[in-house]
Parts: structure tokens; sequence; C-alpha cells
């Protein structure tokens, strides 16, 4: 790699649904930069950018992957490809933080705007990153370039700019020919400055300059989306959209790459057999030369710099002169730094913000098929993490389960692949257990009462406490209403303790209780006799003997369940829904989608997420979050008691 400014470095990232071809699309790219003597195809296994074996095993991307090359001999223009699929929308958001520029690849073949296409707007929007279209696999049968120029625009908008477009069999330049779209293109520069705009409204012709800087002023104030036409597996149309890099932003552009001194985010970790841990870097600010020391500002460390590499897939070449503002590269052997963390001086730790990933789709409990493997699986769920930040493992101590959280079944099934390919730990998926809580519904008042007696000194203690239900969310109050002495003062706390220890395991079916107040009101006690754990033995026996007569029902975990479903999908959606005993709250129009607002019962959401991809022809996602606790169905309650009881105690 030759040393480079960082105007002339162009970091585009690949964006769009899954099948729209952003791969295909990359390959073309290397081929036509002489990079490959052939376009790789995902299909066959042949791809640089689809090169693992779970990526090859799959036919699809399933990681983030890095290739660079050169342009004209001027352009260094580095590709960041990322998954279309929902759950693997993790390395989307890290590649995308990693660039400029992001292309959207579409397929032309669909008839509805992409999902990926709705996310890619909001993602771009959000980094302040412009978008350029390459509308893809026209050479198929039902391609259909018209429609898919319409349905983009009427999501972007009039900003949809045809710089080509596919006619009569062949891809044109619409502003050098007497292409359809011309007047399509012409008022979408229009729109970007208001002398252009003046000047269309005059109706005078623009000239080839005036063009130009209008798509290059529309380009970097996100008012123009330049729209390409082509087929990158037929290599068709790739070359014009590359012929237009010197339109597109460069990283000395960013308001990060002014700030003085270096700045640079690690956006990605990928484990190397021989090289151990390579971490993707991009360089805002400054400089990085190999045996250097830079300040790690997340973690408070320094770093010893060693071997910087440019990736090609799965092939690095080292960069021994270092890499500048802009540059995107590999670091090994780091001892301190993971994926998520800015490299900075001592005296300048800046630090970028955190990367925010969408709340999980769905979750699994893991049990190791041998009690030896539990060590195994926490590291090698920690070192996974460290590559793919949007799962997450816990250990839930209520449940004894631990629990795995992630983008959707796939991607599950995917990191616990990597657990038993890499570090040899084979686990069996369960369903994880609910949080359920007991209340109760009505208000009593019990006695407890612990007496005995077996020579030298006794236990004597004697409480009235009125237990009452409170609304939901409430929790456990306790409430001192002694008077008069009836109970010494230094007994009472031994009271609230026997209560708050009780209520950690109910009495239906050993759930913790909630949402009540107890309030001692009366007891007695005997002047040598009486002890703490007296008084805690009796307000346990207030409690089990009261409890059986409040009306313990069980209450369950809901969850706010948001669904983005195409619209013609949505009736099987809404009928899935209320099989699980899910309540509609309202539903709005996005696009050609619908998005769904429900509420569901947590025990009712396991693996939602594979229904939904096949109820929705794979165009569907969703997101939950807790809402509130809700009682239990009498049906439905009998069987959560029942399968508890036969569960062996932790004695057992």
């Amino acid at each position: 790699m030759k040393k480079v400014d960082s105007s002339d470095i162009r970091n585009i990232v690949l964006l769009g649904h899954a099948g729209s071809g952003k791969t295909t699309f990359a390959e073309a790219m290397m081929f036509n930069a002489g990079v490959t003597s052939r376009i790789g195809k995902v299909e066959n296994g042949t791809s640089m950018f689809d090169y693992t074996t779970d990526s090859i095993d799959r036919k699809s991307s399933i990681n983030l992957s890095l290739a660079w090359f050169e342009w004209k001999n001027k352009y260094l223009i580095n590709i960041i490809d990322t998954p279309g699929y929902d759950d693997f929308y993790g390395d989307v958001i890290t590649g995308a933080r990693a660039a400029d520029i992001a292309i959207l690849v579409v397929n032309s073949c669909s008839e509805k705007i992409e999902l990926g296409a709705i996310k890619a707007k909001k993602l771009a929007a959000s980094l302040n990153i412009p978008i350029v279209i390459f509308v893809n696999q026209l050479m198929k049968e039902n391609a259909n370039f018209d429609r898919a120029v319409n349905l983009l625009s009427s999501l972007f908008g009039k900003s949809v700019a045809p710089i080509t477009a596919y006619e009569s069999g062949k891809v044109v330049n619409t502003l050098e020919t007497d292409s359809l779209y011309k007047s399509t293109a012409i008022e979408a520069i229009a729109e970007v400055d208001d002398a252009l705009t003046e000047k269309y409204l005059g109706e005078q012709a623009f000239s080839p300059e005036e063009i130009n800087n209008g798509i290059l002023m529309g380009v970097r104030n996100r008012k123009l989306i330049p729209l390409y036409a082509g087929d990158a597996y037929n290599n068709i149309g790739v070359k014009e959209l590359l012929d237009s890099v010197a339109f597109l932003p460069s990283p000395s552009e960013r308001q990060e790459a002014k700030e003085p001194g270096l700045s640079a985010l690690v956006f990605k970790t990928v484990v190397d057999p021989h090289l151990g841990d390579l971490r993707y870097i991009r360089v805002f600010s400054g400089s990085i030369e190999p045996g250097a020391t830079v300040y790690n500002s997340n973690k408070k460390a320094e770093e010893k710099l060693n071997q910087l590499y440019a990736v090609k897939g799965k092939d690095r070449e080292e960069v021994p002169t270092g890499l500048v503002a802009g540059m995107i590269g590999a670091i090994v052997k780091l001892k301190n730094t993971q994926t998520g963390d800015t490299l900075a001086q001592k005296d300048k730790q800046i630090i970028f913000p955190a990367f925010e990933f969408p709340p999980y789709q769905t979750k699994t409990a893991i049990v190791p098929k041998t009690k030896k493997d539990e060590e195994k699986i926490s590291n090698g769920l920690s070192k996974l993490r460290d590559e793919d930040p949007s799962f997450n493992s816990t250990f839930d101590p209520e449940t004894k389960q631990t629990i795995l959280t992630g983008m959707g079944e796939v991607h599950i099934n995917v990191l616990l692949g990597r657990l038993k390919n890499r570090f040899g730990v084979d686990v069996i998926q369960e369903k994880p257990k609910i949080h359920y809580r007991e209340t109760i519904s009505r208000t009593v008042e019990q006695q407890g009462k612990y007496k005995r007696q077996t020579g030298g000194h006794g236990q004597y203690g004697d409480c009235w406490v009125k237990f009452e239900p409170l609304e939901r969310g409430k929790g456990f109050e306790f409430v001192d209403g002694i008077t008069e002495g009836r109970i010494p003062r230094r007994f009472i706390p031994s009271v609230e303790k026997g209560l708050r220890e009780a209520i950690e395991k109910g009495i239906l079916a050993g759930f913790p209780t909630t949402d009540l107040r107890a309030t001692l009101y009366d007891g007695s006690y005997h002047d040598v006799d009486s002890s703490d754990i007296a008084f805690k033995i009796a307000a346990n026996i207030a409690f089990k003997e009261g409890l059986t007569k409040a009306g313990i029902t069980l209450i369950e975990p809901i969850m706010r369940v948001e669904i983005l479903v195409p619209s013609e999908y949505m009736g099987d959606v809404m009928g899935d829904i209320s099989s699980r005993r899910g309540k509609i709250e309202q539903t709005e129009s996005v696009d050609t989608y619908q998005k769904l607002f429900v509420l569901v019962p947590e025990s009712e959401l396991y693996q939602f997420s594979t229904t939904l991809r096949s109820l929705s022809q794979g165009a569907g996602t969703f997101t939950q979050t807790f809402s509130h606790y809700e009682e239990v169905p009498r049906e439905t309650q009998s069987r959560v008691v029942e399968e508890y009881k036969k569960e062996p105690t932790e004695a057992e």
C-alpha cells in the first residue's frame, strides 16, 4: 500500500437488505480495480468477503469484512461489507461508525421497500453520513428499475437523483443522454442550492460544471442521494459508480479530523488462528505508527503498538509507514483494548461514544453437557463478546440459569457453534425460566406465635401482622404499628427481617412475593425467653399462615413489543400474537410496513423471532422491553404451579 493523503481516501460501508447483493457488489468493485481476476461468488464459497467457515456454510454474510483497493491511481477506497440479516445487525452498526459514506444496495426485483433500506436511512441519518444508492440485479427476469426508483423516491423523497438508469436493456448516463430520468436528476440537483433552484425555475439549463458542483454539494450536505443502476453479478454499472468517487466526501472533511492529536476507534475484533485478536481500527485524526505508544481512553491504560495491517478479506498486508487520518487497518497483540475502545494521546483523552445496539430479540438458557465445562463456557462467551458486543450473557441468580440474549435464533445458534468449534464446549439450550411473582388479593390479619421450652431459657415470640395488597410494582412495604410497648423496640427489626426473608420464597409455587404491605400492630413477649430469633420465626409463621388465607395468585412479566412487518403479513402476525395471549395497543403505518405495538407475556415470546420471520418471509423485525406485571390466567397458573413442583430442589 502506497502512502496516501487523507483527502484521497474514501471509506464506504455497504448497507442493504439480505439478498440485495451487497457482497457481490463489493466483489465486482474489487474486480474492476484489478485486485481480483474474477468476481467472487457467495454461493460457491469463492467470495473474498465471505471467507469464514460459518459464512460459507450459510452462503450469506454473517460478519463484517474489509477490503481496500486503489482507483484511477489516485483514490484509496476502503470497503466495509456488512450482513443483511437482522440477526447480525450489530456488525452493521459498528461498521457504519468507521465509514464516511453509505452505499445502499437495493434489489430491483423487490416489489416493496425493503426493511434494510428503511434501517439504512435511519442509521445513515444518525451518523450524519451521505447515502448513495445502487439498484442491483437488473438482469434478473423479474427486475423492474422504474418500480425500484419509485419505491426509493417514496422513501427518500425528491433528493433521489438517478445519475445512471437502466433503459432499453443497458445502463445509460441520465445527464448525458435523452434519458427518461434526466429531468428527475436535474430537479433533485436544483434542490441543493438556492442559486440552482432559481435557475431551474427560470427554465435555464445547467452547465456541466454546475451539475458537478451541485452533486458535490448535495452529497456533502445530505440533500442529494445519487442513484446508480446495474447488476453486480454481471459487472454492469459498477464502474460508473466507482468513477463518481470524486463526488463523495473524504475523511479529511469530517469534524473529527480537525481535532488535534490522535483519535482512533476500535470498531471490530476478529480472531485470527495465527495472529490472535485482530483489532480493526479507524483513525479519525492524527496518525499511528508501528512501535508507537498510544493511550486507551476507556481503559486508562497505555498500549504499545506492534504491526499494523491493511486488510483484504482474510489476507493482510503489513503497513510499515503507519496509518494516517482516515485510514482503516488492523492492529495485533493489544493487551488492554477491546471493541468500542478509543485510542488517543494521554494528554488528549478523546472518547468516542459507545456503540448503541437494539434491544435483544431473543434469549435462551444454556447448560453445559458436562459439569467441567462451566468455566470454559464463561471464558468462551467473554472472548466471543469481544468480537460481537451485540449479544450478552448473564447468570440469573434467581433461576440459576446462564442466559444468552441476541438479535435472533440464528444469531444465538451461530454463537453457540463458535463456542463449540473454538473452545470445545457443547451446550444444551433450554427455555429461560420466567420471573413469576406471587401476590395476594385480599387483606388478612394473622398471628404468628413461636414458643419453645427445652430446659433453661426457652424461646418466645408473638406478633400480629396485617397483610394487605398493594398496586402493581410497589414491591414490599413493612410498617411498624406497635404502640404502648406491646413488643420491645429491639425485636421489631427481627420481625421485619423474618418477613423479608419469607417473601423471597412464596407459598403457592416458591416464587418471590411482592406488592403487599405488612403492618406489625400487636404482639407479646417474655422478659426472659424472648429473642431476636424467636420473633424472626414468629414473623415467618405469620407470613405462611396469613398468606394462605389471603388469596395468593401468580403474576407474570408483560413485555411491550414493537413489531415492524410488511402490510400484507400483518393479519398473520396479529393472529400469532393473539395465540400468545397478546394484546394489540395500536398500529401505525411506516412506508409500506405496519408497526404494531403489543403487550405479550414474556413466557409466550420464546422463539417468536423465528415465527415472525417465517410469517413475514424474513421481512419482519421486532424489539421488546419490560412493561409491567399482570395476573396469570387461572388455567395457565395451574400449569405453571404444577411444572414448578416437578422441578428438583437444590438439595436434590
